[in-house]
């Protein structure tokens, strides 16, 4: 597929490209690093690549891309895939970071690229923490350096009173640094990005000084291409980076496939019921999503309308996560329709005007006639009533 769920890869936290299952230990910490989640694994590549690794990288690139991919080394340790999607497009995004151009992730919400992101730099530089979260009120500060205002008005101007940013950081230690939603930063201070990426340095006019990138350093940006028009990228960004489209999952078995790893990885962290007994409604809750998504029955027959949301692979698994959590604390632990209904109807109906007039259509055009569905139907009617 393309995973993500965003993998479809589907950021787990949001993935066409979606991340998919994975070994991670339990620990008391919510949700680890991936550095930290999948140290085990890391390490094991780390003993058995004898590959070329770029100045600064924990491993060669055939590496990285077998720690997201999944794959078994040579003495039979399995690495658990942490994307299910096109190779080329890991293979891709990887050489990007080979090289002195940064990595654009750009695709629709729900297709991993948070996740990629994430994994990527733990793979590479063993550390994902170097992060700035894009937002309209993102300040030049996150991305250049602040001040330690005390230590400024006590000594003035100095790099004891200077508050480096992760991009700064990144660039002293031949790390890579993450800017997550980086359109939906504004203009201006997108532009603070340009001479880092293409000078590699960064001035510090008021110690009259300047960082400058080591060997290693390199940055991984993310961009939802429904946020066009929010804060487009000038030019000159845009040929700093080089872009890489996560796709959403190509077809149904790879979106279940995703969905249902995704969800166990989920549902063991937070002690909810296997999945297994279930897969009959997460297949189900992908084929609607896939329908609305796409306008068109799964026959091909039927044209529908298709709501104002993304229906993405990683809101897919919010649902069935959530339907878990209700089998679990109030059914018998056992996935049903009526447990994913609300999440379903609550995904599908974002403008309560025109998404239900959507909905009602679809329910009554398209599950009310299905075979074997009469239960997914009479659930979704409940829910919406």
């Amino acid at each position: 597929m393309s995973v993500s769920a965003e993998p479809t890869s589907v950021d787990p936290r949001r993935n066409g490209s979606v991340p998919a299952d994975t070994g991670a230990a339990r620990t008391d910490t919510l949700r680890p690093h991936a550095e930290h989640a999948f140290a085990d694994e890391l390490a094991a590549l780390a003993a058995q690549d004898d590959r070329p690794r770029p100045a600064r990288w924990r491993l060669s690139p055939w590496a990285v891309a077998t720690y997201l991919l999944g794959g078994t080394l040579p003495d039979g340790t399995v690495i658990t895939p942490k994307y299910v999607g096109p190779r080329r497009v890991v293979e891709v995004a990887v050489t990007t970071l080979a090289t002195d151009r940064a990595l654009l992730l750009l695709g629709v919400p729900g297709t991993a690229k948070t996740w990629v992101s994430e994994h990527l730099a733990a793979a590479v530089s063993g550390d994902s923490t170097l992060l700035v979260q894009g937002t309209a009120g993102t300040p030049e500060e996150a991305i250049r350096y602040g001040w330690n205002y005390a230590r400024l008005l006590a000594h003035g101007p100095s790099r004891d009173a200077l508050v480096p940013s992760p991009v700064m950081r990144a660039m002293a230690e031949g790390r890579t640094a993450r800017v997550e939603e980086l359109t939906r930063i504004p203009a201006d201070v997108q532009d603070s990005l340009i001479t880092i990426l293409s000078e590699k340095t960064l001035p510090i006019p008021e110690l009259g000084q300047e960082v400058q990138a080591v060997r290693g350093f390199n940055l991984i940006a993310t961009a939802n291409d429904r946020d066009r028009g929010v804060n487009e990228l000038s030019s000159a960004l845009r040929r700093r980076f080089n872009t890489v489209v996560l796709p959403l999952p190509e077809t149904p078995e790879a979106e279940v496939d995703i969905v249902t790893r995704r969800v166990e990885q989920i549902g063991r962290s937070l002690d909810l019921p296997a999945v297994p007994d279930g897969v009959d409604e997460i297949r189900r809750v992908v084929t609607v999503f896939r329908e609305l998504r796409d306008g068109v029955a799964a026959d091909g027959r039927t044209k529908l309308k298709s709501p104002s949301g993304t229906l993405s692979t990683a809101e897919a698994i919010s649902v069935v996560t959530g339907g878990l959590a209700l089998a679990a604390h109030f059914g018998d632990g056992v996935l049903r329709a009526g447990d994913v209904a609300a999440g379903v109807l609550g995904a599908v109906v974002r403008d309560p005007a025109a998404d239900r007039v959507v909905w009602q259509e679809y329910l009554e055009t398209v599950v009310r006639e299905r075979d074997g569905w009469s239960d997914f139907y009479r659930a979704c009617r409940e829910a919406g009533a």
